[in-house]
Formats: structure tokens, sequence, C-alpha cells
């Protein structure tokens, strides 16, 4: 058993504070991980705020995991002491139901184990990346590209391959207009994304205030959705849409963008229920869909693909004691576009 240094959650309502957890033995298929960084998403804050349901507690939140290994279990041979490394949302699924089998382990028939906030098949309670160490089963570490800095590294596991795989999923590219809801932690990584694959990239957010970020990202166009009559002039355009939003809203405006066939794909995950109505679907043969990060295949094809067109996100680099002020931040909109912690902080 090792005993490490965290931040953590000791309840819905307290602010996160330092603590120590206990990282297992390893297994024979274990990789001992040192985290030199660990992205804040938004979903942390909904875990350790128990916003989306019950969380048990002392929790560590941190998914958005980089580091290097610095011990293997006897039986790992894909990963050596050394090796740039990262660990995404999940650490663990069955591995043999037809949805694993099909390398889709984020839709495991059994339940994936999260990175934090599960019980494993060991019977222990999962925590994150807001630690100095972490044990993780080999084929859930990912190998992290030379040319991806560490710091850059956490945000793609997730951010990254949330919106990487449903643009891959309904074919972005040349010829495709993908239209991407919200300029956020996921947002600007789908602008980046989308126009690496070469669709023709447009922004639909609130106000006109982060036009000229869209547009350095990528973005072909920018539509501020506060004017009423904005939607309506994109009517049946775009082939995909992608809403990154973490907040309920009617659906029916963005469904009517879509062109025959077009695809509706949901990757925010608000608390609240979504509306929308089944003519907004039903004419012109759209699509509602949603999608959960990816598997551990699609994740490491994401991180190939970012290192081949030079992809990273925006980050911002905070200290350890500086995690509470950013989830205050995170909540008000004052990011652009990615906290990641300095885990040599914690130490």
């Amino acid at each position: 058993m090792l005993t490490v240094n965290a931040v953590g959650a000791p309840s819905a309502t307290d602010p996160l504070e330092p603590m120590t957890i206990d990282r297992r033995d390893l297994n024979p298929e274990d990789v001992l991980i040192e985290i030199r960084f660990c992205g804040i998403c938004h979903s942390d804050i909904n875990h350790a705020r128990s916003i989306w349901h019950p969380e048990r507690y002392p929790l560590v939140p941190g998914h958005e995991i980089a580091g290097v290994v610095t011990a293997v279990g006897r039986d790992v041979t894909r990963h050596a002491p050394g090796d740039r490394v990262g660990v995404g949302c999940m650490v663990d699924s069955c591995g043999h139901c037809g949805n694993c089998l099909n390398g889709e382990e984020q839709y495991c028939l059994n339940g994936m184990t999260l990175t934090f906030g599960s019980v494993d098949r060991h019977g222990e309670y999962t925590q994150g990346g807001y630690s100095t160490h972490i044990v993780v089963k080999d084929d859930f570490v990912l190998k992290i590209p030379d040319n991806i800095a560490l710091e850059d590294a956490g945000p793609l596991l997730c951010a990254g391959i949330t919106t990487y795989w449903p643009l891959a999923h309904w074919q972005a590219g040349p010829g495709k207009r993908v239209a991407v809801i919200g300029l956020g932690g996921l947002g600007h990584m789908a602008i980046k994304i989308a126009a690496a694959m070469g669709s023709e990239v447009a922004v639909l957010s609130q106000t006109t205030r982060k036009r000229d970020d869209a547009l350095r990202l990528g973005a072909h166009e920018f539509h501020a959705t506060g004017d009423p009559g904005e939607l309506a002039k994109l009517a049946d355009s775009f082939d995909i849409v992608v809403n990154t939003v973490s907040a309920a809203v009617d659906l029916d405006p963005y469904l009517s963008l879509l062109a025959l066939g077009g695809t509706l794909a949901n990757v925010g995950a608000p608390a609240e229920a979504q509306t929308f109505s089944m003519w907004s679907v039903l004419r012109n043969r759209r699509n509602l869909a949603g999608s959960l990060i990816g598997g551990n295949r699609e994740t490491q094809e994401m991180l190939d693909f970012c290192s081949e067109h030079g992809i990273g996100p925006e980050i911002e680099m905070i200290a350890a004691d500086g995690i509470n002020e950013a989830y205050e931040r995170v909540l008000s909109s004052d990011v652009r576009y990615r906290f990641v912690i300095d885990i040599a902080t914690l130490s």
C-alpha cells in the first residue's frame, strides 16, 4: 500500500482540502504513475458537490491525468518506467461484454469503473488525479505522443475525446458543416478538432464576447444566439451540431439547424432534463444523439490525431492550493479554457 498526498472534497458542501489517500499495491497487470498534471473538468465539480447524484466522501476528483510510469506489474508489456502516459475518465471495465470486446469500454454493459467515485473490482473506492500517484490497470493507460506536452495532455483525455469521437463517428470532414454550441472547455476542443478534420465550423454562443477566440481557434463563422433571429437564418444548414453545454437548453432551435439526415450530438451533461418536440426530429429525418467519451482504442486514436495536427487545449496552470478558486471560476465561466493543476505543488 502506498500513501500519497491529495486534494479532495470532505463533503458535498465543504471546500476541497489537502488529505492523504492509499493506493493499492501493484497487481500483475497494474501500472504505477507519478502524476505531473491534472486538468479540472466541470464534471469534477458535479461529483465533488453531489450534483448528479449522492457521492461517498472523502472524494478526490480528477480524470484528466498526465504523468510518468514509475513501476509496472510483472505481466505488463505495453508500458515501462519512464514512459509518458495518461489516464482519462475510466480505469476498468468488465472486459468480456459485447461492448468491451468491441473496444467501447465506456459503454460496458456491466458498468465501467470511473477514475474516481466508483467501487472497483478490488472492492476499493476509486480516487482520482488530484494526487501525486495513481495505480491503474495497464489497458486503461494511454501513451502520450512525444510532441504533446504533459501539461497539455490531460484535458485531451476528457475534453479531447469527448468531442473527437462524435465528430469522427458522424464523419466530420471536407464538405461537412459543423456547428459547435458553447465555447468552453469542451467547445474549444470541438472547434480545433472539427477544423483539423476539414469541416467548415461555426460557433454558436450566447453573446459576441468570444467571437475573436472562436475565429482564432479555427472557426469559420460565429453566431450570437442571443439575437432572436440569428438561429432562424441558419435553419437546415448543418450536417453535425455538437452541443457542449452542461446546462439544460431548449433543443428545438438547435434541431432546426440540421440539414436532411443531420445529427445533433449532445456531449454536455446537465443535471436537469432536456426537452424537445418530436416534430423537430421528424422533419428532415434528423438524429438526436449523445456520445460519452470514447473507448481506449478511440482515445489513443484521438491522441495520435492531435499529435499529427498539432492540437492541444488552451490551459491556465494553477497550484494545488488554487483548486477551490478555480472551481468558482469554472462555475462563473471565467476560464479560457481549461485549468490544469501542477501536481508538483502537492508534494
